[in-house]
Order: structure tokens, then C-alpha cells, then sequence
């Protein structure tokens, strides 16, 4: 696929120059055997190979005997397990092994394995070579890694793969709850550009239609493969895996996450959260995104049958406790709730005098948020009907987290990050407490 004419890099109606540093997207059966190609085109002598336990059985051991066979040396450093979680000690672990004689850096996996290749590659200012193992992200063509620092997630600015390569032979042998995570963070796409777009019309966030349409025609093609996913039909897992990179390389373009990322990924990012803190159950990301996905259709489900009501929505903010509310915080994420409590001191979107503008933006475009969400974001019976076509879970509880916790989940992922979603919006019309989840 020629990456660099999928969106030209000048002329686009938003004003922005759209620039990738993805030089090549290889997807196909047996491409694995283009690794040395792309190693000798940044005219690399030595290799530093990053792998788990897991994907160097299934494709780090192939990568180095291909490197062999090309005569291009290597170093390689092998997490122990497949387990490792996208720390400060799986980080400084695989940087502690780091063989500063290579000139390259390519992993070999997928989500942390990825995103800890990626912030190596940018400490050592080396090109970078990501060799999926499973189509079960969309973190391959973006320019930051999904860590936990201080226990709280972050999207962490690292560094854009030089090279993607997809090995449909290997994808397609993925366990399948991890071609159904990659079918689920696709899914969430519905909303990220539901928001997108309404943070664009209430707050002024800079927004660019072709990035968008770069992900719905992405997410169209995924959604009309489902059906195939489950019979690990090649089509199916290529559209996948294509839409992931793809949609990383939307984030690129835009510069942010948001193509590709809203409230569902934060359902995702507090329960991981809690994992931490607490040692409660987490799953893949793509799954807890999926079901963050139906959650946030459920919520935009009521939102289509609300009218703004101003003396409603001004009294409840004038009566809301913030200070009881950061306790509430701190109960239920531990340490990970303090910095996004210094972000709201920062932030300010609790101050009522910032509120009150915020409220009649809204009411002011109030038809066109609905329309926004009609166009976007389909039903949740919709949404559970494609997860149904895939098997993938659709609850909290069906993946061992507490069913019981979701609703305070939902308030809590308003403070994440510094960007505008569907909880704040629902906190802005003071009706927050009364969505059903």
C-alpha cells in the first residue's frame, strides 16, 4: 500500500499539513521475508530485536534467522513472559538490554511490545520496524505508546514506525480474542469521531474531515468483513489490520489522538487503571474498548431524547462538590486519580463561570450535536449486533470486572484527559447522574 498518497501533504481544506514518517505499510502472506530489504534501506548494520516470550515463538525466532540467512547482525532482548504490562519496568528493563552498537530497532508483536519498541527507537533516534503478531491494535502507525506512568495512562510521545509489515500467514493464526480486540478498537471509532467533531463545534478543537473520512472508510471496510473474522478469513484479518494502521495513521495526520480515540478508550484506560492500583481483572484493550464502545452507544442512545434545560444544567453545576467528588476519585483509583486531579486544577472545567458559555454553546447548537450523533454513532443494538457477529463480549462482567462499578467508570473518564467527550457533555447539561448504564 503507497502510504503517501492516501491524504496529500499540502492543500487540505484544514489548513494543516498532513506529514507521516511511515515510509512503508507491507501487508500481504510472507512478507515477513522483507525484513532485511527495509533493514538494508536505512543502510542499517546491526539490528536490536524486541520480543515476549509469545511472539518470539511465533515470529521473533523467523525474524532472526531471516536476518542470518541476509548476513545482517543482531542483538535481540526477549521478555520472559507475555505478560509484561507498558510500565516504567518493562521500559527500563527492555532500555537496560538495549545494545547500543545497532542501528535499527524492530519489534516483534503487538501493543506493549509496539509501544515500547517505539519509545526505544526515539530515545536512540534509530529507525524503527514493527513486525505485527496480531491485528489486535491500533497503536502500529501512531507517534505515541499507551503507557501507565505513576498508575495513571498516558498516551506518552515516542516515535512513528519507519516500517509496518503484516504477514497475513501470521496475523491470521492470532489467538482469536485478539483479532476480536482489533475488530473492538476499530469499533470505538464510531464515537472517537462522534467527538471529534462536537469538541470541534462546542470548543473550538481543531478538526479535518479527510482525517475523519480516512477512518470511517477504514471502519467500513472492517465492519463489512466481520462475518469473516471468526473463520480467520484472510480478507477479513487484512481489513483489520490495514484499519488499524491506518487509523494510527489518521492520529499522525491530525497530530492528536482524537481521529481514533474518545470516552470508549477512557472506559478502557480507568479500568486499567484500577488493574493496577488494585490488582482487579483487565482484558485486551480492543475488548475493553468494544464494550466502552457499546456503554458510550447506550449513553448517546439517551442523549438523542434529551432538550437542554438551562436552569437545570446551571443549577446542578452550582451545587456539584468538587472537593467531595476528588475523594470519590481517589477511593476508586488510588494513586492514579492525583494527577488527574492536578490536571483539573489546570483544566478549570469544573469552574462554573467557565460552565456557563460552555451551556449555551450547546444549547445554541444543540440540533447539529444530534445530528452529529446520528450520523456518526449507530444504536447500541446496532453496536451489540456487530459484537455478536465477532463473539466478543459486550459487559464488563463478562470480562470479571464489577458490572457494579460502570457508572462511576463513566463520570471518571471526563477526567483522563484534557479533551471534550460525551461524560463532560453529559456533565455540562447537569444530567450526568441520570444516564443508565
Amino acid at each position: 500500500m503507497d502510504i503517501n498518497n492516501i491524504i496529500a501533504e499540502e492543500g487540505c481544506s484544514c489548513g494543516k499539513k498532513h506529514i507521516t514518517s511511515i515510509d512503508a505499510l507491507v501487508v500481504g502472506n510472507g512478507v515477513i521475508s522483507q525484513v532485511p530489504d527495509y533493514v538494508k534501506k536505512y543502510s542499517a548494520k546491526k539490528a536490536f530485536v524486541l520480543a515476549d516470550a509469545n511472539t518470539y515463538r511465533v515470529a521473533g525466532e523467523k525474524v532472526c534467522k531471516i536476518l542470518e540467512e541476509a548476513g545482517i547482525n543482531y542483538s535481540k532482548y526477549v521478555f520472559p513472559t507475555g505478560e509484561n504490562e507498558p510500565d516504567e519496568y518493562s521500559v527500563g528493563s527492555a532500555v537496560m538490554h538495549y545494545d547500543s552498537s545497532c542501528d535499527i530497532v524492530i519489534g516483534v508483536g503487538s501493543g506493549v511490545i509496539n509501544d515500547i519498541g517505539k519509545i526505544i527507537s526515539n530515545i536512540a533516534d534509530k529507525p524503527y520496524i514493527i513486525v505485527g503478531t496480531a491485528p489486535s491494535m491500533d497503536g502500529f502507525a501512531s507517534a505515541s505508546s499507551s503507557m501507565s506512568r505513576d498508575g495513571l495512562k498516558i498516551s506518552l510521545p515516542s516515535k512513528c514506525a519507519n516500517v509496518v509489515i503484516g504477514d497475513i500467514d501470521i496475523l491470521k493464526e492470532a489467538p482469536m480474542h485478539m483479532l476480536q480486540s482489533g475488530l473492538g478498537d476499530m469499533v470505538a471509532k464510531y464515537v472517537s469521531i462522534c467527538e471529534w467533531r462536537i469538541a470541534n463545534l462546542l470548543v473550538g478543537e481543531y478538526y479535518c474531515e479527510a482525517v475523519a473520512q480516512l477512518v470511517r472508510d477504514s471502519l467500513k471496510k472492517c465492519t463489512d468483513n466481520a462475518e469473516g473474522l471468526l473463520k480467520r478469513d484472510e480478507e477479513a484479518v487484512k481489513a483489520v489490520f490495514e484499519g488499524l494502521v491506518l487509523c494510527g495513521l489518521a492520529m499522525n495526520y491530525a497530530g492528536l489522538s482524537r481521529p481514533a480515540s474518545g470516552v470508549e478508550h477512557y472506559f478502557s484506560h480507568v479500568w486499567d487503571m484500577r488493574g493496577l492500583e488494585f490488582g482487579t481483572k483487565v482484558d485486551l484493550h480492543g475488548i475493553q474498548c468494544a464494550i466502552g464502545t457499546l456503554y458510550a452507544a447506550k449513553i448517546y442512545d439517551q442523549i438523542r431524547n434529551i432538550k437542554p434545560d438551562r436552569e437545570k444544567a446551571l443549577k446542578y453545576v452550582q451545587s456539584f462538590d468538587y472537593p467531595a467528588y476528588a475523594e470519590e476519585l481517589r477511593a476508586f483509583l488510588g494513586k492514579g486519580a492525583e494527577e488527574m486531579i492536578t490536571l483539573e486544577q489546570k483544566e478549570q472545567k469544573y469552574n462554573v463561570e467557565k460552565h456557563g458559555p460552555r451551556l449555551e454553546k450547546i444549547i445554541e447548537n444543540w440540533d447539529k450535536i444530534l445530528k452529529i450523533i446520528d450520523e456518526e454513532v449507530p444504536s447500541s443494538a446496532d453496536i451489540a449486533k456487530l459484537l455478536d457477529t465477532i463473539g466478543a463480549p459486550k459487559t464488563a462482567a463478562e470480562i470479571g470486572i464489577d458490572e457494579s462499578i460502570v457508572p462511576f467508570t463513566f463520570k471518571a473518564t471526563k477526567d483522563i484527559r484534557d479533551k471534550y467527550v460525551v461524560s463532560r457533555l453529559a456533565w455540562d447539561l447537569g444530567v450526568i447522574d441520570e444516564l443508565k448504564l
